[in-house]
């Protein structure tokens, strides 16, 4: 696997980074690097940062400084907060044909879990000496970026707005339901195993009648969005129902009070909702284990081929940041989770790492309806984050998973032989986070393969329109 484009594979020496053709200056570490400030050329206009604004703009910014300075004294030390963006003027036509509702509002206030400022409306940012300018492209009903380590949110929107999940609520299905079987035991799919499933579900071509592994599955729950494979571990795990409860007691574990879980794949269901907040949580409670680290940080991989008994498939994964479809690869991405459904709208749950620093960043529903909006704005939350650490105060914390703690230091993480290498993340009191990497030939394989692509763009089967998830 590789971590971005023209890098070094994550995990790999400094040599082998220098060696490896970047525009940016690649430094220890170990992932591959992050740059602090963009991962790739600039597609917006660079008064988005504090280092590039027009010479216009800052005439502009003097003469408004003069009569900004008359209301100083009416100025507080509360953190900035910014409305919400209007709705379209305009609904956008749902699947079915019935118009989708603009989205309302969030509540005037919201639950305080993490912090009191979590629960206000709006932006939350306390910018201190030498802190970036969030960017201005930012249209996410909901966003978050959160230090992965010490659990620290540097800045958010509408943390605990309840919003409907899509597939990234596949997160807390694998941190309840992954524990429970080893990744070797076989199971053969039955009839009613593949029952409930939404209409034009996403799924991954798991056929009644056929064998796959539970290692299979996970596969194709992390890349494909598979909710077929979703629906066949739940039936092993005692059958839909049980599963969802399953996933509410331990969202109720890791006080994720916004969430109610409904089904466990996140297809658009009455009352399924969770937040930026509790999305976050999952993915970092998840990350705690190495069969999640090594699901949702491969890029491709192959899966038994329903339609050649015996044979297999390649299936790549749909999280675009990490595997440079559509959009230029992340550098030092690695998962977590995206999801799509008509009310949901786009989501997405990332972690990425540079020069130490380990950022979670989820994104909820963007205004802006432009192709791969939440992966952009998940990039520019990234690229703020990377530059703001220690020069924000923080807004608020994410709760630590049960029997762990927030403390800087401690252990790191590792995983079997069978499972290759772990580039580790140090936490505390068992708190760490890592990205799980497959190793020996696995790893060459992902290596060669990422290269082939970036000269020659999977086919146009690969790159097929989505289905719902």
């Amino acid at each position: 696997m590789r971590s971005g484009i023209r890098t070094g594979p994550i995990g790999s020496s400094q040599a082998a980074r220098r060696e490896a053709p970047s525009w940016f200056t690649v430094r220890g570490g170990t992932f591959t690097s992050v740059p602090t400030t963009t991962s790739h050329p600039p597609r917006y206009p660079a008064h988005r940062t504090r280092y590039s604004a027009p010479r216009r703009i800052r005439r502009s910014a003097t003469l408004l400084a003069a009569g900004a300075s008359l209301l100083l004294p009416l100025a507080t030390a509360a953190p900035a907060l910014a409305a919400p963006p209007a709705p379209s003027a305009t609904p956008a036509a749902d699947g079915k044909g019935q118009p989708k509702q603009p989205p309302k509002r969030p509540p005037a206030k919201m639950s305080t879990v993490g912090g009191e400022l979590l629960g206000r409306p709006g932006v939350q940012v306390q910018p201190g000496p030498g802190a970036p300018a969030l960017p201005r492209d930012l249209s996410g009903n909901s966003w978050l970026v959160a230090d992965a380590e010490s659990g620290e949110i540097l800045a958010a929107n509408n943390a605990h707005w309840q919003l409907p999940p899509a597939s990234t609520l596949k997160m807390l299905f694998a941190d309840t339901v992954l524990p429970k079987f080893p990744k070797s035991q076989q199971h053969t799919v039955r009839s009613a195993d593949l029952e409930g499933m939404g209409d034009g579900s996403s799924q991954v071509g798991m056929k009644e009648g056929v064998t796959y592994s539970v290692r299979d599955m996970w596969m194709g729950v992390f890349l494909r969005s598979g909710n077929d494979a979703v629906h066949v571990l739940s039936a092993m795990n005692g059958g839909v129902a049980k599963t969802v409860k399953d996933m509410q007691a331990h969202a109720d574990a890791l006080q994720a009070r916004d969430t109610h879980v409904v089904t466990p794949d996140g297809y658009d269901a009455e009352e399924q909702v969770s937040s930026a907040y509790d999305l976050t949580l999952f993915a970092r409670s998840g990350l705690q284990k190495a069969d999640f680290r090594e699901y949702c940080s491969t890029a491709r991989t192959q899966f038994p081929d329903e339609d050649h008994p015996g044979k297999t498939k390649e299936i790549v994964n749909t999280n675009r940041l990490l595997t440079g479809q559509g959009i230029p690869a992340y550098k030092g991405m690695a998962g977590v989770k995206n999801g799509s459904t008509t009310n949901a709208g786009n989501t997405f749950t990332g972690v990425a790492q540079h020069d130490g620093k380990k950022l979670l960043v989820t994104v909820m529903n963007p205004e802006i309806k432009e192709p791969h909006q939440v992966y952009k704005e998940t990039q520019m939350l990234l690229d703020w984050g990377f530059e703001a650490a220690g020069h924000v105060k923080p807004v608020g914390v994410l709760v630590a998973p049960p029997g762990a703690s927030n403390k800087p230091g401690g252990v790191s993480g590792g995983g079997s032989a069978g499972q290759g290498a772990q580039a580790s993340v140090s936490g505390g009191d068992g708190m760490w986070t890592a990205v799980g990497l497959t190793g020996g030939a696995l790893a060459v394989l992902a290596v060669a393969g990422y290269v082939v692509n970036r000269r020659h763009p999977l086919p146009q089967r690969t790159q097929h329109r989505r289905p719902k998830e």
